[in-house]
Protein backbone atom coordinates (compact mmCIF):
# COMPACT_ATOMS: atom_id res chain seq x y z
CA UNK A 1 0.00 0.00 0.00
CA UNK A 2 1.69 3.38 -1.65
CA UNK A 3 2.15 5.93 1.66
CA UNK A 4 1.91 9.68 1.00
CA UNK A 5 4.31 12.00 2.16
CA UNK A 6 4.03 15.86 1.45
CA UNK A 7 6.98 18.08 2.82
CA UNK A 8 9.94 20.11 2.32
CA UNK A 9 12.68 19.18 -0.45
CA UNK A 10 15.82 21.40 0.32
CA UNK A 11 19.28 21.60 -0.30
CA UNK A 12 21.62 21.83 3.05
CA UNK A 13 25.00 22.86 4.38
CA UNK A 14 25.84 20.79 7.09
CA UNK A 15 29.01 21.59 9.50
CA UNK A 16 29.63 18.75 12.06
CA UNK A 17 33.19 17.61 14.29
CA UNK A 18 33.16 15.48 11.17
CA UNK A 19 33.51 17.66 8.82
CA UNK A 20 31.71 20.34 6.84
CA UNK A 21 29.23 19.46 3.78
CA UNK A 22 27.90 21.97 1.10
CA UNK A 23 25.00 21.26 -1.54
CA UNK A 24 23.73 18.33 -0.12
CA UNK A 25 20.31 17.34 -0.70
CA UNK A 26 17.49 17.78 2.39
CA UNK A 27 14.55 18.43 3.94
CA UNK A 28 11.88 16.59 5.81
CA UNK A 29 9.82 15.29 2.86
CA UNK A 30 13.82 13.27 1.04
CA UNK A 31 14.72 11.81 4.12
CA UNK A 32 11.05 10.53 5.31
CA UNK A 33 10.89 9.09 1.76
CA UNK A 34 14.23 7.56 1.94
CA UNK A 35 13.69 5.83 5.27
CA UNK A 36 9.96 4.95 4.16
CA UNK A 37 11.35 3.63 0.98
CA UNK A 38 12.70 0.37 2.74
CA UNK A 39 8.64 -0.70 3.78
CA UNK A 40 7.05 0.00 1.43
CA UNK A 41 6.61 2.20 -1.88
CA UNK A 42 6.47 6.02 -1.28
CA UNK A 43 4.86 9.11 -2.75
CA UNK A 44 6.76 12.41 -2.62
CA UNK A 45 4.82 15.40 -3.11
CA UNK A 46 7.50 18.89 -2.69
CA UNK A 47 8.52 21.46 -4.47
CA UNK A 48 12.20 23.20 -5.51
CA UNK A 49 12.79 26.31 -8.00
CA UNK A 50 14.64 25.61 -11.11
CA UNK A 51 17.68 26.23 -9.31
CA UNK A 52 17.51 22.46 -8.08
CA UNK A 53 20.14 20.74 -9.77
CA UNK A 54 17.64 17.26 -11.47
CA UNK A 55 21.10 15.00 -10.37
CA UNK A 56 19.81 15.74 -6.70
CA UNK A 57 16.59 13.51 -6.82
CA UNK A 58 18.20 11.08 -8.81
CA UNK A 59 19.29 10.03 -5.11
CA UNK A 60 15.91 7.71 -5.42
CA UNK A 61 16.96 5.49 -8.43
CA UNK A 62 16.84 2.30 -7.45
CA UNK A 63 13.85 3.03 -4.60
CA UNK A 64 10.30 2.85 -4.98
CA UNK A 65 9.52 6.41 -4.42
CA UNK A 66 7.15 8.47 -6.89
CA UNK A 67 9.03 11.95 -7.56
CA UNK A 68 6.43 12.64 -10.25
CA UNK A 69 4.48 14.70 -7.51
CA UNK A 70 7.59 16.95 -6.94
CA UNK A 71 6.91 20.33 -8.54
CA UNK A 72 9.93 22.06 -10.10
CA UNK A 73 9.19 26.41 -9.86
CA UNK A 74 9.79 28.21 -12.83
CA UNK A 75 11.39 32.17 -11.47
CA UNK A 76 11.91 30.02 -8.06
CA UNK A 77 14.41 29.16 -5.69
CA UNK A 78 14.93 25.75 -3.67
CA UNK A 79 14.70 26.12 0.03
CA UNK A 80 17.88 26.42 1.55
CA UNK A 81 19.24 25.79 5.12
CA UNK A 82 23.12 26.49 6.49
CA UNK A 83 22.96 24.32 10.38
CA UNK A 84 25.89 23.42 12.50
CA UNK A 85 26.74 21.16 15.23
CA UNK A 86 30.00 21.89 16.54
CA UNK A 87 28.07 23.38 20.03
CA UNK A 88 25.91 20.40 20.55
CA UNK A 89 25.59 17.25 18.39
CA UNK A 90 22.27 16.75 19.60
CA UNK A 91 20.77 20.31 18.51
CA UNK A 92 21.57 22.54 15.27
CA UNK A 93 22.12 25.73 15.44
CA UNK A 94 20.92 27.49 12.06
CA UNK A 95 23.03 29.63 10.72
CA UNK A 96 21.06 30.73 7.68
CA UNK A 97 18.00 29.90 5.84
CA UNK A 98 16.33 30.79 2.86
CA UNK A 99 12.78 29.94 2.56
CA UNK A 100 12.78 31.08 -0.69
CA UNK A 101 9.54 28.50 -2.29
CA UNK A 102 8.89 27.29 1.25
CA UNK A 103 7.43 30.88 1.25
CA UNK A 104 5.13 30.18 -1.80
CA UNK A 105 2.36 28.08 -2.07
CA UNK A 106 2.48 24.13 -1.68
CA UNK A 107 3.11 21.49 -4.54
CA UNK A 108 -0.57 20.84 -5.36
CA UNK A 109 -1.28 16.54 -4.62
CA UNK A 110 -1.52 14.87 -8.03
CA UNK A 111 -4.74 13.64 -9.01
CA UNK A 112 -3.25 10.10 -9.28
CA UNK A 113 -2.12 10.33 -5.96
CA UNK A 114 -5.43 11.09 -3.71
CA UNK A 115 -6.18 7.65 -2.64
CA UNK A 116 -3.64 7.09 -0.68
CA UNK A 117 -4.80 5.22 2.33
CA UNK A 118 -1.64 5.78 4.56
CA UNK A 119 -0.12 9.94 4.94
CA UNK A 120 2.57 11.59 6.33
CA UNK A 121 1.95 15.56 6.63
CA UNK A 122 5.71 16.67 7.19
CA UNK A 123 6.16 20.14 8.77
CA UNK A 124 4.66 23.31 7.33
CA UNK A 125 1.51 25.52 7.82
CA UNK A 126 -1.05 23.66 9.50
CA UNK A 127 -4.02 25.12 7.07
CA UNK A 128 -1.52 23.81 4.22
CA UNK A 129 -2.26 20.76 6.11
CA UNK A 130 -5.02 20.44 6.37
CA UNK A 131 -6.19 21.56 2.77
CA UNK A 132 -3.61 18.88 1.44
CA UNK A 133 -5.24 16.02 3.59
CA UNK A 134 -8.95 17.44 2.39
CA UNK A 135 -7.91 17.04 -1.23
CA UNK A 136 -7.41 13.27 -0.40
CA UNK A 137 -10.47 10.89 -0.67
CA UNK A 138 -10.64 8.01 1.97
CA UNK A 139 -7.15 7.63 3.82
CA UNK A 140 -7.36 5.33 6.82
CA UNK A 141 -3.81 6.45 8.55
CA UNK A 142 -3.18 10.51 8.62
CA UNK A 143 -0.31 11.48 10.91
CA UNK A 144 0.84 15.17 11.08
CA UNK A 145 4.29 16.78 12.38
CA UNK A 146 4.45 20.46 13.17
CA UNK A 147 6.70 23.09 14.96
CA UNK A 148 7.19 25.73 17.33
CA UNK A 149 6.46 28.46 14.92
CA UNK A 150 3.18 27.71 14.05
CA UNK A 151 2.22 26.35 17.95
CA UNK A 152 3.12 29.67 18.94
CA UNK A 153 1.61 31.81 16.03
CA UNK A 154 -0.65 29.85 14.42
CA UNK A 155 -2.18 27.95 17.48
CA UNK A 156 -5.79 27.84 16.14
CA UNK A 157 -5.24 26.25 12.61
CA UNK A 158 -3.09 23.73 14.25
CA UNK A 159 -5.82 22.92 16.87
CA UNK A 160 -8.06 22.13 13.86
CA UNK A 161 -5.12 20.09 12.13
CA UNK A 162 -4.77 17.53 15.56
CA UNK A 163 -8.12 17.45 15.96
CA UNK A 164 -8.56 15.66 12.22
CA UNK A 165 -5.64 13.73 11.92
CA UNK A 166 -5.31 9.97 13.44
CA UNK A 167 -1.23 10.33 15.34
CA UNK A 168 0.49 13.65 16.03
CA UNK A 169 4.32 13.32 15.92
CA UNK A 170 6.50 16.52 17.82
CA UNK A 171 9.45 16.58 20.27
CA UNK A 172 9.66 16.86 23.43
CA UNK A 173 10.03 20.71 23.47
CA UNK A 174 6.99 21.09 21.23
CA UNK A 175 4.66 19.35 23.29
CA UNK A 176 5.49 20.84 26.02
CA UNK A 177 5.27 24.58 24.78
CA UNK A 178 1.63 23.54 23.19
CA UNK A 179 0.50 22.39 26.00
CA UNK A 180 1.74 23.93 28.91
CA UNK A 181 2.82 20.62 30.79
CA UNK A 182 6.31 19.92 31.84
CA UNK A 183 5.66 16.01 32.32
CA UNK A 184 5.78 14.33 28.65
CA UNK A 185 3.17 11.77 29.81
CA UNK A 186 0.64 14.35 31.01
CA UNK A 187 1.75 16.72 27.89
CA UNK A 188 0.99 13.64 25.55
CA UNK A 189 -1.92 12.75 27.38
CA UNK A 190 -3.42 16.44 27.19
CA UNK A 191 -2.62 16.58 23.21
CA UNK A 192 -4.75 13.52 23.04
CA UNK A 193 -8.05 15.17 24.65
CA UNK A 194 -7.56 17.08 21.55
CA UNK A 195 -8.81 14.42 19.04
CA UNK A 196 -5.66 11.85 17.68
CA UNK A 197 -5.59 8.47 18.68
CA UNK A 198 -1.73 8.66 19.34
CA UNK A 199 1.14 10.92 20.15
CA UNK A 200 4.47 9.85 19.55
CA UNK A 201 7.41 12.38 20.74
CA UNK A 202 10.82 12.38 20.17
CA UNK A 203 13.30 12.95 22.96
CA UNK A 204 16.39 12.43 20.59
CA UNK A 205 19.72 11.09 21.95
CA UNK A 206 16.64 10.19 24.92
CA UNK A 207 14.66 7.98 22.47
CA UNK A 208 10.91 8.27 22.02
CA UNK A 209 7.40 7.82 23.86
CA UNK A 210 4.10 7.30 22.78
CA UNK A 211 0.82 7.61 24.17
CA UNK A 212 -2.52 6.13 23.92
CA UNK A 213 -5.64 6.20 25.15
CA UNK A 214 -4.76 2.63 27.24
CA UNK A 215 -1.38 2.77 26.79
CA UNK A 216 1.96 4.81 27.86
CA UNK A 217 5.36 3.32 25.47
CA UNK A 218 8.78 4.48 26.17
CA UNK A 219 11.77 3.55 23.67
CA UNK A 220 15.31 4.33 24.04
CA UNK A 221 17.20 5.50 21.36
CA UNK A 222 19.52 3.13 19.27
CA UNK A 223 22.43 2.38 21.30
CA UNK A 224 24.67 3.88 18.12
CA UNK A 225 28.52 4.26 18.00
CA UNK A 226 28.63 6.33 15.32
CA UNK A 227 27.41 9.95 14.97
CA UNK A 228 28.22 11.84 12.29
CA UNK A 229 25.39 14.30 11.67
CA UNK A 230 22.27 14.01 13.03
CA UNK A 231 20.59 15.71 10.40
CA UNK A 232 17.35 14.13 9.24
CA UNK A 233 17.28 12.01 12.32
CA UNK A 234 13.60 12.82 13.31
CA UNK A 235 12.71 12.73 9.78
CA UNK A 236 14.02 9.11 9.20
CA UNK A 237 12.16 8.06 12.16
CA UNK A 238 9.20 9.38 11.18
CA UNK A 239 9.46 7.30 8.01
CA UNK A 240 10.46 4.15 9.35
CA UNK A 241 7.57 4.27 11.42
CA UNK A 242 4.71 5.29 9.43
CA UNK A 243 6.25 3.03 6.19
CA UNK A 244 6.04 -0.09 8.44
CA UNK A 245 2.99 1.14 9.57
CA UNK A 246 1.65 1.41 6.30
CA UNK A 247 2.00 -2.47 5.47
CA UNK A 248 -0.14 -3.31 8.64
CA UNK A 249 -4.08 -4.33 8.84
CA UNK A 250 -4.58 -2.32 12.33
CA UNK A 251 -2.93 0.44 14.15
CA UNK A 252 -2.76 -0.92 17.56
CA UNK A 253 -0.58 0.01 20.76
CA UNK A 254 1.36 -3.44 19.70
CA UNK A 255 2.04 -2.48 15.92
CA UNK A 256 3.03 1.58 16.82
CA UNK A 257 5.26 0.25 19.23
CA UNK A 258 6.88 -2.42 16.69
CA UNK A 259 6.83 0.49 14.06
CA UNK A 260 8.91 3.29 16.78
CA UNK A 261 11.45 0.69 16.75
CA UNK A 262 11.97 0.27 13.27
CA UNK A 263 11.88 4.30 13.07
CA UNK A 264 14.88 4.43 15.66
CA UNK A 265 16.62 1.99 14.00
CA UNK A 266 16.63 3.83 10.94
CA UNK A 267 17.06 6.55 12.03
CA UNK A 268 20.85 5.21 13.41
CA UNK A 269 21.60 4.22 9.83
CA UNK A 270 20.80 7.91 8.95
CA UNK A 271 23.03 9.54 11.82
CA UNK A 272 26.41 7.95 10.87
CA UNK A 273 27.23 9.67 7.90
CA UNK A 274 26.22 13.00 6.05
CA UNK A 275 23.04 13.85 4.21
CA UNK A 276 21.32 10.37 2.95
CA UNK A 277 24.90 9.09 2.40
CA UNK A 278 24.00 6.67 5.71
CA UNK A 279 21.20 5.01 4.46
CA UNK A 280 22.11 4.87 0.90
CA UNK A 281 25.06 2.61 2.32
CA UNK A 282 22.06 0.46 3.97
CA UNK A 283 20.04 -2.51 2.63
CA UNK A 284 16.43 -4.05 4.35
CA UNK A 285 18.15 -6.80 5.70
CA UNK A 286 20.39 -4.96 7.49
CA UNK A 287 17.60 -3.44 9.44
CA UNK A 288 15.98 -6.16 9.91
CA UNK A 289 18.91 -7.20 11.91
CA UNK A 290 19.48 -4.61 14.09
CA UNK A 291 15.93 -4.35 15.32
CA UNK A 292 16.17 -7.94 16.54
CA UNK A 293 19.29 -6.96 18.20
CA UNK A 294 17.32 -3.89 19.42
CA UNK A 295 14.22 -6.08 20.47
CA UNK A 296 16.50 -8.32 22.42
CA UNK A 297 18.85 -5.34 24.22
CA UNK A 298 15.03 -4.32 25.18
CA UNK A 299 13.90 -7.95 26.88
CA UNK A 300 14.40 -8.13 30.71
Amino acid sequence: MSLLVTGSIGIDTVHTPFGKRESLLGGSAIYFSYAASFFTPVRLVGVVGEDCPETLLKIFEGRDVDTSGVERRKGSKTFRWHGSYLQNMNEAVTVQVDLNVLAEATAPIPPQFRDSKHVFLANTHPRLQREMMQSLHSPRLVVADTMNLWIENEREELLKLIGSVHGLVLNDGEVRLLTQKQNLVAAAKEVLKLGPRFVVVKKGEHGSLMVTESDVFVLPAYPAEKVVDPTGAGDSFAGGMMGYLSTQGSFTSSTLKRAMAFGTVVASFTIADFSLDGLKATARHQIDHRWDEFKRAMAF
